[in-house]
């Protein structure tokens, strides 16, 4: 019921006087308020499995988790220094997604491509998560999310919200957004109310949890030995999260650069949301929940199955899993851009209008929404979570190519390639050496430290990108034209190696 009510919110008649457009379905016109933008973009970074996996890695890990609330912190000030650029550059030179921005601005097919094909490649197990966040809700209700009916759910709730928003673009996900604030808002506070309703004042609950804990052995505290690996999390978390293509469809479509500034200064008011689900981990260890060895992310729809009648928890679960469909189905919408933008028309099919690009985008969203499913249901969580890992370390590799050079064209285009294939390579290797840790131990000499995988790849690739590019200039390699150095718009042309598919 609940996500059939945040469907409707979603749904209008679609207008005929406008001719289907990339930059109108993908990013609604660039015509978002600055409410708009600040749900979309918050209800996008903070999805249905942030909720379940914060105060599941307290209950499970205890005070390292909270790296999740730093970095979703430090997102506002990051966001308003570079998104607001970016959304100018392509707004003037008519730019729908981040490769496109890097074809405009550093001239090169095959950094185009790789941006391209690393978003797709990074945001599929994020949202895979989606799918993962849901499962757990279905566990709680008692339903095998393996098993026919739960499979049957997972693809009803995903393929629906697909339906339903889909043929409106970015348009329906604003509109929804509003019903996902309110949700997850509502949500919350009636969570907060049952728990000190049942357990006693938040000091209470923090001695009892502190209690639960000591047995345990993981503090709430961060301990001096792990600080590195704490910050370098929370540094590397925050600048990944803005190389996601979902995050920066979003800041394109806003209305103007002071819109997306504005909307950005009421973010915070979303990681106050999260650090009060954060308190529900603290709370799941206080009520002594149960859950499978390294399955964390079961805590708060288990606190939820054991403090509220079944009424109330069905329309909890339901707010939670409109908290995971929305994203979803932004990340599919932006994957999809991406491959027909910039595989596709770019290599496929130069001819393409803009007309059959939105219809060429329309129908992979469906796939991949399913494909999102299957790839959830035929894996582990933890392998789930695994291949999240290494998409964060992916997608932090497009920052030289996106983000540092909004501010600096020092970077030559064949260094900045050559940097991103290092940076993919090394922090896959460290991932796997490591067996999917999530961070690395740094050191020279006697001085060691544990560091983020994701960061210490992107260090690798800068530091190549920062050696090539004086060897190259010497070299007199063309750096190529920077079409977003003037305000011409950009006109693009297809790539050499292209063929068209008749």
């Amino acid at each position: 019921m609940v996500v059939g009510v945040a469907l409707l919110a979603g749904v209008r008649r679609p207008s005929h006087d406008e001719l289907p457009h990339p930059a109108r379905w993908a990013l609604g016109g660039r015509g978002l308020g600055t409410t708009a933008t600040c749900l979309l973009l918050g209800g996008t970074v903070y999805t249905s499995y942030t909720y379940i996996a914060v105060p599941g890695l307290i209950f499970g890990t205890g005070g390292l988790a909270l790296y999740a609330l730093v970095y979703t912190m430090m997102l506002s000030p990051l966001i308003m220094i570079m998104l607001p650029r970016l959304r100018d550059v392509a707004a003037r030179h008519g730019l729908v997604t981040v490769a496109d921005y890097v074809r405009a601005r550093h001239d090169s097919h095959p950094l185009a491509l790789a941006t391209a094909l690393t978003g797709i490649l990074a945001t599929m197990p994020y949202l895979g998560l989606q799918v993962v966040g849901l499962t757990a809700v279905l566990q709680a209700m008692g339903l095998t999310p393996t098993g026919v009916a739960g499979c049957a759910v997972l693809t009803l709730l995903f393929l629906l919200f697909a339906l339903f928003t889909h043929p409106g673009g970015l348009r329906a996900c604003a509109r929804v957004s509003f019903a996902k604030a309110g949700l997850i808002g509502t949500a919350v506070i009636v969570l907060l109310a049952l728990v000190l309703h049942r357990l006693g004042p938040p000091g209470e609950v923090f001695t009892l949890a502190a209690l639960r804990s000591k047995a345990t052995g993981q503090p709430f505290g961060v301990p001096m030995q792990g600080f590195s690996a704490y910050a370098t999390l929370a540094v590397g978390s925050a600048l990944a999260q803005l190389m996601y293509p979902q995050v920066l469809v979003v800041a394109m479509a806003s209305r103007s650069k002071h819109t997306l500034r504005a909307a950005t200064t009421y973010l915070p008011a979303w990681s106050m949301t999260l650090g009060l689900w954060a308190f529900l981990g603290v709370a799941a260890l206080a009520a002594g929940v149960q859950t499978q060895a390294g399955h964390g992310e079961l805590a708060v729809p288990t606190l939820i199955g054991q403090l509220a009648p079944d009424w109330l928890a069905g329309l909890l679960f339901g707010a939670i899993a409109v908290a995971g469909l929305l994203p979803a189905v932004l990340m599919a919408m932006s994957m999809a851009m991406l491959f027909v933008r910039n595989v596709y028309v770019e290599y496929l099919n130069p001819t393409a209008t803009p007309k059959h690009e939105v219809r060429a985008a329309r129908g992979p969203v469906l796939v991949i929404m399913a494909g999102a499913v299957a790839f959830a249901l035929l894996m582990k969580p933890q392998d789930a979570v695994n291949l999240h890992l290494l998409g964060g370390v992916w997608i932090l590799q497009l920052l030289p190519a996106v983000a540092l050079s909004l501010f600096t064209r020092f970077f030559h285009r064949r260094a900045l390639f050559l940097g991103w294939a290092t940076g993919m390579v090394a922090g896959t290797a460290l991932l796997g050496l490591g067996r999917f840790s999530s961070v690395v131990d740094v050191g020279i000499g006697s001085l060691h430290a544990p560091v983020y995988v994701a960061v210490t790849a992107l260090a690798l690739n800068l530091a190549v990108a920062a050696v090539l590019t004086p060897v190259l200039e010497a070299l007199k390699v063309p750096r190529g034209t920077d079409v977003t150095a003037d305000g011409a718009a950009w006109e693009r042309r297809g790539s050499k190696y292209a063929f068209v598919v008749e």
